[in-house]
């Protein structure tokens, strides 16, 4: 593994206790090295990444890694710990810890070196020699795969280390870390030209041949996890005397498995936590759908559960493209509300463009041809070039059309979400339907579930397979669609139309002191995770009231609270970097420039980079600017057709001084905040000023960030 390992990055007494100590802890090393030139940036990234995902494995393996800018060259350091640290493994906490970090331009060999490693850590005679090292340097090689007698002796010695009871993989393990290496070489090779060797004696497929598993698989970061399920799979594969074909879609770029490979498999498994890159290849075959942890703990559970679809002749009922947000909701351990979560917002990602374009339009509409452009006539009868009135109603008129696809888009695809592509038709059909009967937004929510709903009981259905070719294209969306819409016309259309007429009632009553609660409410709801779920339902919240020609101005007040306050934490972020740089790293300096354009475009995920590297004090402070933004911006009566724009769209607000100042005041006090909260907080290390970009004693002096409190 060249150098990408050495002595001094090898800890054998790890004292760290937490997951954010260990990373520091190895992370000083890389610092101390040059390998790592901003130490709290890098973490950042580390804990950006774990945000994602934990790293835990089970068998007591922690694997922190990402790829990052403050990485001047690949590089792995190695702790091993006696207490264990919890990185969320399902067993409990890692003992081995592998802290990887790879540039934001790694090149393919050095990342498939670290695939490699991935791979060795499915070796449990790997894992035993590593626990019972007792030397740096040895350990150092043993990694590097240059001391097989090391791994021998580890693995002999193994029942009396600490820890060598656990088992981080499953099959059969190489005789040594060289040997698995090779073997992890020779696997990869195998999958990406698209051959394997058979397993003689196995049965299962057809004609008597070996049954046969195409599988692919990614993580994020697509460093480690994708390649270590790729190895767990292989070896479960061998175990059941099945062939496994593994597609890894890694950072080091992926090599697609061979057509005839694909043709001929009897099942798919897909272990990701991203979409899967040209996914309609496999559309048609028994497939397993999940999250790429459980193709690394329990590999043999789903060669199981694909042998078992493929006995049932359940298949994928068509050619599932790669761009569905949701990716069968992910892995099959998620609970019930993660999968709902999913749904809704696979819908709502679909249907805010038309939103943004559609309530734009409608604004530009009023601001140029005045408040009564909605009494227009159509512009098909009357439009005269050299009118702006024409213009104006133009503009309007694209909008309202628009705006009428909102609740079948936001219906067609979360029924898409969770059913693919023949969720799309009963989806659309019962969102029309929903505003045919006045059920609006959440008729659409309805109507959208259950047209999902009813296409994956369809496909639960074993069909003989004659019919499966027009299942797709015309049982499941004629089925689908006519149970759909007779639920909406004749079962549930009328309750939900009289709770969304109840719940508009409810809204253009809001006055007073209930209005700045609810603004304040929405204003905590959209600073609370920057983008995450509790802000997308805020957001909703907000544009479903005015995807209507005519909002009320209870609406219009919900929406302006709502951009404002989303405003608030990268604009906040921005001025404490401009006024205290010194309590912040090179890099949130850096990024404090940009975050002054995104937020200043309301776009919230601009304060990410800072609520990744300092949460316990970022988030709650701009929890606190947004909710002062928002109850003063219902206060002031600001009032927002267009549902995005930030300071673009101010000449289209209503009270737009007033609005600005609330804006003003939550980015100040949110500022104030942070500036107060980090000067509060204990000097960092030595060892975190020396990892300072800049150097040299006055580096040293500046104060460094910690990945959290």
């Amino acid at each position: 593994m060249s150098d990408m390992i050495t002595a001094e990055l090898v800890d054998l007494d790890l004292s760290a206790d937490t997951k954010e100590a260990a990373a520091r802890a190895l992370a000083e090393r890389m610092v101390a090295l040059g390998r790592v030139t901003d130490l709290d940036g890098f973490l950042a990234d580390v804990a950006a990444r774990e945000a994602q995902m934990p790293t835990g494995l089970d068998g007591g393996i922690g694997i922190p890694h990402c790829r990052s800018a403050h990485v001047t060259e690949p590089t792995l350091a190695f702790g091993r710990s006696a207490a264990g640290i919890d990185f969320g493994a399902a067993d409990g906490p890692a003992d081995l810890i592998f802290l990887i970090a790879a540039p934001a331009g790694a090149d393919d060999a050095h990342l498939t070196i670290l695939s490699s490693l991935a791979r060795q850590l499915m070796d449990a005679d790997f894992t035993a020699a590593l626990r019972a090292a007792d030397d740096a340097e040895a350990t150092a090689a043993l990694i590097r795969g240059e001391d097989a007698g090391a791994a021998a002796r580890g693995a002999d010695d193994g029942a009396s280390a600490p820890g060598a009871d656990r088992d981080a993989g499953s099959g059969a393990a190489a005789s040594t870390p060289q040997d698995s290496a090779a073997a992890s070489v020779a696997a990869s090779a195998g999958a990406a030209a698209g051959t394997t060797a058979p397993v003689p004696g196995a049965d299962g497929g057809a004609g008597g041949r070996p049954f046969r598993i195409v599988a692919v698989t990614s993580c994020p970061t697509g460093i480690a996890h994708t390649y270590m399920a790729a190895e767990s799979l292989e070896n479960a594969g061998r175990d059941a005397g099945v062939e496994v074909v593994v597609e890894t879609q890694g950072s080091a770029g992926f090599t697609r498995l061979d057509p005839a490979v694909v043709a001929a498999a009897d099942a798919v498994i897909f272990a990701h936590d991203v979409p899967v890159r040209d996914k309609d290849r496999f559309a048609g075959k028994p497939t397993v759908d999940v999250g790429v942890k459980a193709g690394i703990n329990r590999p043999a559970e789903l060669i199981a559960e694909a042998r078992e679809k493929a006995a049932r002749g359940e298949v994928t009922g068509t050619a599932a493209g790669s761009g569905t947000p949701v990716e069968r909701a992910g892995d099959s351990g998620e609970g019930y509300g993660t999968k709902l979560r999913k749904w809704l917002m696979s819908g709502v990602s679909y249907m805010v463009p038309f939103v943004a374009a559609g309530g734009l339009l409608i604004a530009l509409g009023f601001a140029i041809g005045g408040y009564k452009i909605n009494k227009a006539p159509s512009v098909m009868d009357h439009f005269v070039w050299s009118q702006a009135d024409s213009w104006g109603a133009l503009l309007f008129q694209i909008g309202v059309v628009s705006f009428g696809f909102l609740v079948p888009v936001l219906a067609g695809y979360i029924a898409y979400g969770m059913a693919d592509r023949p969720g799309l038709v009963p989806g659309f059909v019962g969102g029309a339907i929903s505003v045919t009967i006045n059920a609006g937004f959440l008729g659409g929510l309805a109507a959208g579930l259950i047209a999902g709903g009813v296409v994956m009981a369809i496909q639960k259905v074993n069909i003989p397979a004659s019919l499966r070719g027009i299942m797709p294209v015309v049982v499941i969306p004629l089925i689908s669609s006519a149970i759909v819409g007779f639920l909406m016309f004749v079962v549930i259309g009328k309750p939900i139309a009289e709770a969304q007429k109840g719940l508009t009632d409810w809204l253009n009553s809001l006055t007073g002191t209930n209005a700045v609660l609810l603004g304040a409410l929405l204003g905590l709801m959209m600073c609370f995770d920057l983008g995450g779920p509790v802000n997308k339902v805020a957001y909703t919240f907000a544009t479903a009231g005015i995807a209507v020609a005519n909002p009320s101005d209870s609406a219009m007040k919900i929406m302006a609270a709502v951009m404002a306050a989303g405003m608030v934490p990268p604009l906040a972020m921005a001025l404490a970097t401009t006024v205290r740089g010194r309590l912040f790293t090179r890099a949130e300096r850096e990024n404090g420039k940009a975050a002054w354009v995104l937020g200043a475009s309301f776009i919230s995920e601009g304060a990410i980079p800072f609520a990744a590297a300092d949460p316990l004090r970022v988030i709650p402070a701009s929890m606190v600017g947004g909710a002062i933004t928002g109850a003063l911006s219902m206060a002031f009566g600001a009032t927002l057709r267009a549902p995005h724009g930030g300071i673009f769209v101010v000449p289209l607000i209503g009270n737009p001084l007033l609005y600005l100042l609330a804006i003003a005041v939550g980015v100040c006090v949110t500022a104030g905040l942070v500036v107060v909260l980090k000067g509060l907080r204990k000097p960092a290390t030595a060892g975190a000023a020396a990892g300072s970009p800049e150097g040299g004693p006055a580096a040293a002096a500046e104060p460094k960030q910690p990945v959290a409190a």
